[in-house]
């Protein structure tokens, strides 16, 4: 934890991160990474969705500090030469349920994930999910890809380790990378 202390001091950067949790978190991976310090994985989070009510105007802003922390972040990635060796990774633990309770929405089945590098092939992979009664999935999204399969691709094609035994079978990667 020590070694860690070292990274702010070592860090400088033209980007101006926004004044918000996850852009504060994103600017302290940014300062570890660029330190050097050998870690290969970062990880945070941004709280706040799990609303039921209340919605839309709390996902606005959340989605709106999402997208500007990572272009800051994104930012700092191409002013230190290193969007091509970093993969971001974006995604929640639950989807929404299509019919509102009344207030909001409960969990459903489904969710997103977004994938940002420089060596990530750009693009939609799967089908958007239909809204027709006859095509849910008791009242949900039916998703059309398996979270597992992102998470072989990034396990086989980034990290370069087997995927198999960590998520318990074998799934066949997106073909999103490029190197």
């Amino acid at each position: 934890a020590d070694i860690l202390r070292t990274a702010p001091g070592l860090y400088s950067s033209n980007v101006e991160y926004a004044a918000n949790p996850i852009a504060d978190s994103l600017k302290s991976v940014a300062q570890v990474m660029f330190a050097n310090l050998g870690t290969r994985i970062y990880y945070t989070i941004q709280g706040g969705y799990d609303t039921h009510s209340g919605e839309m105007a709390t996902h606005a802003q959340l989605w709106d500090h999402l997208s500007g922390a990572v272009g800051d972040f994104w930012d700092d990635l191409v002013e230190h030469d290193r969007q091509d060796d970093t993969l971001i990774f974006i995604f929640s633990e639950f989807g929404r349920r299509i019919k509102d309770n009344g207030s909001g929405t409960d969990h459903g089945s489904g969710g997103s994930a977004f994938l940002v590098g420089g060596q990530v092939i750009g693009g939609m992979y799967g089908e958007y999910p239909s809204l027709e009664p006859e095509k849910q999935l008791e009242g949900d999204l039916q998703f059309n890809n398996d979270f597992r399969r992102t998470y072989a691709t990034i396990l086989d094609r980034w990290l370069h380790v087997g995927s198999e035994d960590i998520i318990n079978g074998s799934f066949e990667p997106h073909e999103i990378i490029a190197r």
